[in-house]
């Protein structure tokens, strides 16, 4: 990078952080913070009186809330397959985009933990996990999974944030007094020096390894909450690595959403150019072609199991009730993704942005067919069995999105919306291999 880019980067990162937020700002945030707010009062209508006031029934205990935690768990892998596992491969492409990812990753975290408390009617409930613990039960893994997931992704934000925040507190003047204090506080006396980055990634590249085993282990344990069951669809030895590979390909189309935006709103052309986003273009195709395998392998399997069950499952999706929800996910997830991104012409930002958009909404619908009709269509069909949410779900399933965005909007705001201090080290030529893996291999030499 030359230094007039990053002259460039500075004074547009820095710039941004040094003008109060106007009046507009706030006013374009209201209508989230509405919905928010509406999703509360749903949420405390459903609480006073009871699950009733959902669609859920028996046998269909599990609806929209389930389908959101799934959909919020898959949009937070934006952080972690960009930040952490790109940078354990050295990708230097990543750079302008580790920021942004890993603000999804913080944003979304919240919905997707309380989308499970949702659904458990009384949230005091929540604490019967921690305090009569069965070990045999896929349910306790997932929370013993997400909560170090959360715990790590949180600590590896701040940390990446400590040199930038340092660089807010140095650089940043006329600023209003609460946000001085909080860069001041955030940035733990950081004085840039060689031994302090030297330590910083360290630190960074140990995160990056171990992020790149949660990132497995959560989705995996997603999985095996429905897999360790005998319910058909569920009951699959490749869930656990078909729900992983759906993260990746949702996260990824997540981030290909913002990207483009950032991009357009900062006049960073020139800093996060078409080759940046080309390469995010080939990693999309990628796991689009990756997750297209892995749902025919489901499909192709059940098929010539002709297991009667599955076969009235596969009915349903593929001419039955289901099956506009079935075709609407394989457009908006294969059919409609896979040629734009080949064959798309024109602005790459703008391919990135609608491919984004409709891998999202297709992901959403994936999730729901995964986890409605296995519910409603039992081992013993006697009867048919129907799921309708209701205005609380719908409700909350909004509010919850306007909730994620509104975050994600305020934390890209108020910190450096990208990370400085690591393409300054692009700029002065530092090797930026994984520190972790380069400190280890070097002990091995020793011992040699």
């Amino acid at each position: 990078m030359a230094h007039k880019d990053m002259a460039l980067v500075e004074s547009k990162v820095f710039g941004l952080l040094e003008k109060e937020p106007e009046l507009r700002f706030f006013l374009m945030l209201a209508p989230l913070a509405a919905l928010f707010l509406w999703a509360l009062v749903s949420w405390g209508w459903q609480i006073y009186r009871g699950m009733c006031v959902t669609g859920l029934n028996a046998p269909i205990f599990w609806g929209i809330y389930i389908v959101n935690f799934v959909f919020f768990i898959g949009v937070s892998h934006a952080g972690t397959l960009i930040s952490s596992i790109l940078r354990i491969t050295d990708a230097a492409w990543r750079r302008p985009f580790t920021r942004i990812a890993e603000s999804i990753t913080i944003a979304s975290l919240p919905f997707a933990g309380s989308s499970v408390i949702v659904d458990l009617g009384r949230p005091d409930r929540a604490l019967n996990v921690l305090l009569t613990p069965h070990l045999t039960s896929p349910i306790l893994w997932d929370v013993i999974c997400i909560s170090t997931y959360m715990a790590v992704s949180c600590l590896y934000f701040f940390i990446a944030l400590v040199p930038d925040l340092a660089s807010c507190r140095d650089k940043l003047k006329g600023i209003a007094p609460w946000r001085a204090a909080l860069y001041r506080l955030g940035a733990m006396g950081w004085q840039n020096t060689h031994e302090e980055m030297a330590f910083h990634n360290r630190v960074m590249g140990t995160l990056s390894i171990i992020l790149l085993t949660l990132v497995i282990s959560v989705h995996t344990n997603v999985g095996f909450i429905f897999g360790m069951t005998s319910k058909p669809g569920w009951h699959s030895a490749s869930i656990g690595p078909y729900f992983v590979i759906g993260a990746a390909f949702q996260g990824l189309a997540g981030l290909a959403i913002i990207m483009p935006l950032v991009r357009k709103f900062l006049g960073l052309e020139t800093i996060i150019t078409e080759a940046h986003l080309g390469a995010r273009k080939k990693f999309l195709i990628a796991m689009c072609c990756f997750w297209a395998y892995f749902t025919f392998t489901e499909l192709l399997t059940a098929y010539y199991g002709q297991h009667a069950a599955e076969a009235v499952l596969l009915h349903s999706k593929f001419t039955g009730q289901y099956a506009p929800l079935f075709w609407g996910m394989l457009t908006l997830c294969l059919f409609i993704p896979l040629p734009l991104l080949v064959f798309g012409r024109g602005d790459i930002g703008r391919v990135l942005f609608w491919t984004g958009i409709s891998v999202n909404i297709g992901m959403w619908l994936e999730r729901f067919d995964i986890v409605v009709p296995s519910a409603a269509l039992t081992l013993l069909g006697w009867r048919e069995f129907h799921y309708y949410p209701s205005w609380v779900e719908v409700s909350q399933t909004v509010g919850w999105l306007a909730g994620f965005v509104l975050l994600l909007v305020l934390l890209l705001r108020y910190l450096p919306i990208l990370t400085v201090w690591e393409m300054e080290e692009e700029e002065r030529g530092i090797d930026s291999a994984p520190p972790a893996l380069k400190h280890w291999g070097a002990q091995w030499q020793k011992r040699d």
